[in-house]
């Protein structure tokens, strides 16, 4: 869907109303709730807020956060992990029961998924839900997929056994079922098609739109050429392996949220989410969720486009709204094609674009259309998103409205919002440790500054 096929009168209110260059101070002066309001989410009575968590885990946790908060021990771990002292097999163990015993038991629901289920139980008991992440990252051939893929079912079949409700979302990576060499070349096949609408893709279904005017196309200078069978055959048996989890997810009746990636890889992903859920997301109830990256300068006319678009289809979509995680990486490839980032100027944009989005998904679920999970660990986005469902009359446990975090993290807003009423995940990767340590050193990398300023939770455990 080209932005120029959109009514002038839509874009310009759009535009106007979701500006990205406006600053986080403006965006909250805009949309600051009542007085009476700002307490819907109170993380000042910390007894209140950790009620359910005894006294060894706070006591874990703070010293888990304490280290993972430290750039210089997370730089060292990051070393000796992707180091060749991991070829020793006894020095290996020593390291992996090590990591076992600290930032897996923190960051991670286990091992096997009977102690992911444990863990689930755990936190339903305290009033939260499970995003079940079967922690795979990227695979680069079809019987890596496949194995991979056989995990994702043995996790939607596994949740149906837990107390009801207590799993909100199977979390999975389009990463992990198709190999990463093909997306980046459908990719590649898509953006040459934006630029140029003449070239034609026999193998593409219908979707949702994918870029917008302001979409980083840098990453395809050249018009790529056509896939080969061989490739034609691999994307058709990637399709293959997301529409079983799907249908398995709409059997089960359980949502299926697929996580974002890189700029080079995200159009691909983008186009088997909404393929996807174009054909499973039917009579309001959206199965498949797709995930915006707000700290991307294109992600508020993205959202718009594929939300009005969902709709003229009669498609319920659901979103995972993101900051994004991959800021460094994006930037220097940017920079080294001699382009712009396609990340905003700076983090005031980004908590502005994020809080735009927000507002603008929180409207649509007053009004009857999409879905969202607000995936944050801002305390000012929580706290302003939830003023704003209760202003718009959003009623608690509205299904179309979840809060989530990563397991580990922000535990004094995931209780502060569960106090308020509010459906709240944690986000729960599972797997043997050896195979989720590339899950755990991407997320020591990618949430360095997070880690670094979760001193509101050390403060409020101790």
């Amino acid at each position: 869907m080209d932005r120029r096929l959109l009514p002038a009168t839509t874009l310009r209110l759009f535009n106007r109303r979701f500006n990205s260059t406006v600053s986080t101070a403006t965006v909250l002066q805009t949309l600051k709730p009542e007085p009476a309001a700002l307490t819907i989410v109170n993380l000042d009575d910390h007894r209140k807020l950790f009620a359910s968590v005894s006294t060894s885990k706070l006591l874990r946790s703070s010293i888990n956060l304490g280290l993972a908060s430290n750039e210089t021990f997370v730089d060292f771990g990051m070393w000796v992990m992707n180091s060749r002292l991991m070829e020793t097999s006894l020095v290996r163990d020593v390291i992996l029961k090590t990591v076992k015993h600290t930032m897996f038991e923190h960051f991670c629901a286990g091992e096997t998924t009977e102690e992911a289920g444990e863990c689930v139980r755990k936190i339903h008991d305290a009033g939260l839900r499970g995003m079940l992440v079967y922690a795979v990252e990227h695979t680069g051939d079809n019987t890596g997929c496949d194995r991979n893929l056989e995990g994702f079912l043995r996790c939607v079949e596994f949740s149906k056994s837990l107390p009801p409700s207590s799993v909100s979302f199977i979390i999975a990576k389009i990463t992990a079922i198709c190999p990463i060499s093909l997306l980046r070349r459908v990719s590649d096949l898509l953006r040459w098609q934006y630029k140029d609408p003449s070239f034609n893709l026999p193998w593409k279904l219908h979707t949702l739109p994918i870029f917008s005017t302001s979409s980083p196309l840098y990453h395809t200078l050249q018009k790529p050429p056509p896939l080969t069978p061989e490739e034609e055959l691999d994307l058709e048996l990637a399709h293959r392996r997301l529409q079983k989890l799907c249908q398995k997810c709409v059997q089960e009746n359980v949502p299926l949220l697929i996580d974002a990636e890189y700029t080079s890889l995200q159009p691909a992903i983008d186009y088997f989410t909404y393929s996807s859920a174009i054909k499973h997301n039917r009579d309001g109830n959206p199965i498949v969720y797709g995930t915006v990256q707000a700290y991307l300068k294109d992600a508020k006319e993205r959202l718009f486009m594929a939300s009005k678009a969902a709709e003229k289809l009669g498609v319920p979509m659901g979103f995972k709204l993101v900051r994004g995680a991959y800021m460094s990486s994006e930037t220097e490839s940017a920079s080294s094609l001699g382009y712009d980032s396609p990340i905003h100027n700076s983090i005031d944009e980004t908590h502005a674009c994020y809080n735009d989005c927000a507002g603008f998904l929180l409207e649509r679920i007053a009004n009857g259309n999409d879905a969202v999970v607000f995936a944050t660990h801002n305390i000012d986005s929580g706290k302003l998103a939830a003023c704003r469902a209760r202003n718009l009359g959003i009623q608690k446990g509205n299904r179309r409205l979840e809060f989530a975090q990563l397991y580990g993290m922000s535990e004094a807003l995931s209780f502060g919002l569960r106090n308020a009423g509010f459906q709240v995940s944690k986000y729960l990767p599972y797997g043997p440790v050896d195979m989720v340590m590339p899950y755990l050193l991407r997320r020591a990398e990618e949430n360095r500054g997070l880690l670094s300023t979760s001193n509101i939770d050390r403060v409020l455990m101790w």
